[in-house]
């Protein structure tokens, strides 16, 4: 069984101040110009989507069978604030995903990343029934260790030179979340 099965080619997120919908072709300008404006405050910590290019290797990668991203839009005008990704899906006895984010500088601290993470989540134990979602964050990024620790990840280790970024190996440390603990967290 995939991932998608049930889920047609668009699901829809919906919050209460956000949606999560999927990306589309004429989102790259927009969402070009949010990275480009936060990459002086994110610098190591996030690869951003600057190029039209870039932007639409993301559409591809949104297509794929282990891979639902999301824009994350205001509600109430519809802006496009960041995206959550749910990647790396594999279903069959492990049940487990990678999940990364990012949230444009302009609106960053206005607690849209926390909702973005718990609707993805909701996604993630409910509709893809899985078993735990992981998420690898360097270890100076404060703010996203904050925002996971806050959703009930606990941290399980150091991945030495985990990923490359701006040309370097960087460290990332692992954080994850088991269903049963989500269920506790989400009924709190």
């Amino acid at each position: 069984m995939h991932p998608r099965s049930g889920f047609g080619q668009d699901p829809l997120l919906q919050g209460e101040r956000i949606t999560l919908r999927r990306p589309r072709p004429g989102d790259a300008a927009t969402f070009g110009l949010l990275a480009r404006r936060s990459a002086s405050v994110y610098g190591e910590f996030a690869p951003p989507l600057k190029s039209k290019a870039q932007f639409d290797e993301y559409l591809q990668r949104c297509r794929r069978e282990d891979f639902f991203g999301f824009l994350i839009c205001r509600n109430e005008d519809g802006l496009i604030l960041g995206n959550i990704n749910l990647f790396h899906i594999i279903l069959l006895r492990l049940r487990n995903a990678c999940v990364g984010y990012f949230i444009g500088a302009p609106h960053n601290r206005q607690g849209y990343a926390t909702e973005a993470l718990r609707l993805m989540l909701r996604f993630a134990f409910r509709e893809l029934k899985l078993h735990r979602v992981e998420a690898s964050i360097q270890p100076r990024n404060t703010p996203s260790i904050t925002l996971v620790r806050r959703a009930g990840f606990g941290r399980e280790g150091l991945s030495r030179r985990y990923l490359q970024i701006a040309g370097r190996w960087r460290d990332h440390e692992r954080w994850a979340l088991l269903a049963e603990e989500w269920r506790r967290v989400e009924s709190s």
